[in-house]
């Protein structure tokens, strides 16, 4: 076996032993993964202060302590308002159920003044299979949130543990990639150095799109809300912009949230249909516009990629997985883009390209 053959043999049995080491440790694994994105993103700011004279340990402690209190700011901001409008949805859910049933009744009213029987009954029982089926997938989304989320990876960790690991990959952020880059094969250095610098500006772009992505929604959900007579539509909106983070489950959360918040407030059909065309307009905003642009781009991934790496991502390693799905998938593409560029480079793709093995002659006996 050549050389090279070696080589791939190494960097694909490495690649494997990760996979297989992360899918049996992700149940533990959201505080490590959170505590590594909060160093990456902070790591250039403790590297500014550091050529500022600044020491690494005070720089990293300084950073990550200004960091944690704007996080807890926004929660202490955030969470009564959030948990005083939730504690009064649940009360008034009685009511509101009692105010579906009578819509509902006026509506099937209305259609059997103006069809069949055999119509209404057909349609009676469509209308409810089909209400009970969004209920059943509104309650398992909301029980997989909770056990995944909660019991499962257990947020007392994530508080707990996020800091530290946070902080001691701040602190020792340049021993650490010095200390993998003396491991990497020298043949290969150059190379991997290059695809890590590569990977790199590829997650720096997906982090500066989120952000921005959940900025614009933030102020857009706050202005539309306030504009519809929602109240806290501010702090709402707020809500909805971080919420943005999580793909799919989030904005679920905040649309129910929300359509609740609707009917708790006024109590009437038309504010509800006005804040479901808020956010119907808000998400094809952001899937048609703003995530292609502000992310897509940035990243170089399809938006069917980005769709198959939430789902894979979700089933794999359940709420993690959906939070890791997305920069996980842009580094895979920088990987498979690289891997394919290789490969149209070596004789498998074009063997026209190979010098001509010369003719051996037969010795005559």
């Amino acid at each position: 076996m050549s050389p090279r053959a070696y080589r791939l043999l190494f960097w694909v049995a490495l690649l494997l032993l990760v996979v297989v080491a992360l899918g049996a440790l992700r149940s533990i694994l959201l505080p490590f993964a959170v505590g590594l994105v909060v160093a990456y993103i902070l790591a250039p700011t403790v590297g500014r202060l550091e050529r500022w004279g600044v020491s690494r340990t005070l720089a990293s402690l300084f950073v990550l302590a200004v960091f944690l209190f704007g996080v807890a700011c926004i929660f202490i901001l955030l969470v009564p308002l959030i948990e005083g409008q939730i504690v009064k949805l649940i009360a008034r859910t009685p009511y509101l159920v009692a105010l579906m049933q009578e819509q509902v009744g006026n509506l099937m009213q209305l259609l059997q003044e103006r069809l069949p029987a055999e119509e209404v009954a057909k349609l009676r029982d469509l209308l409810g299979t089909k209400l009970g089926e969004a209920l059943t997938w509104i309650v398992a989304i909301l029980q997989g949130m909770i056990t995944s989320s909660f019991a499962v990876l257990n947020i007392l960790s994530l508080i707990v543990v996020t800091p530290i690991v946070a902080f001691f990959l701040l602190r020792d952020w340049q021993a650490i990639v010095g200390y993998i880059d003396s491991y990497v094969p020298r043949q290969s250095l150059a190379t991997v150095r290059e695809q890590a610098h590569i990977v790199s500006d590829t997650l720096v772009g997906f982090v500066h799109g989120q952000a921005l992505v959940c900025l614009i929604l933030a102020i857009y959900y706050a202005i539309a809300l306030s504009i519809v007579g929602l109240e806290s539509a501010v702090a709402l909106g707020f809500l909805i912009g971080i919420l943005a983070i999580i793909p799919i489950a989030g904005v679920t959360m905040a649309l129910i949230l929300s359509l609740g918040l609707a009917a708790l407030q006024c109590g009437q059909w038309a504010q509800v249909f006005m804040v479901a065309g808020v956010f119907a307009f808000g998400q094809t905003i952001e899937g048609y516009v703003l995530t292609p642009k502000l992310i897509g781009d940035r990243i170089h991934l399809h938006p069917v990629w980005v769709i198959f790496a939430l789902f894979a991502g979700g089933t794999l390693a359940g709420f993690v997985g959906v939070l890791v799905a997305v920069p996980a998938a842009a580094v895979i593409g920088v990987l498979i883009r690289f891997a394919l560029q290789r490969y149209r480079q070596s004789t498998l793709y074009d063997s026209r390209d190979a010098a001509p093995e010369p003719v051996r002659r037969r010795s005559r006996v």
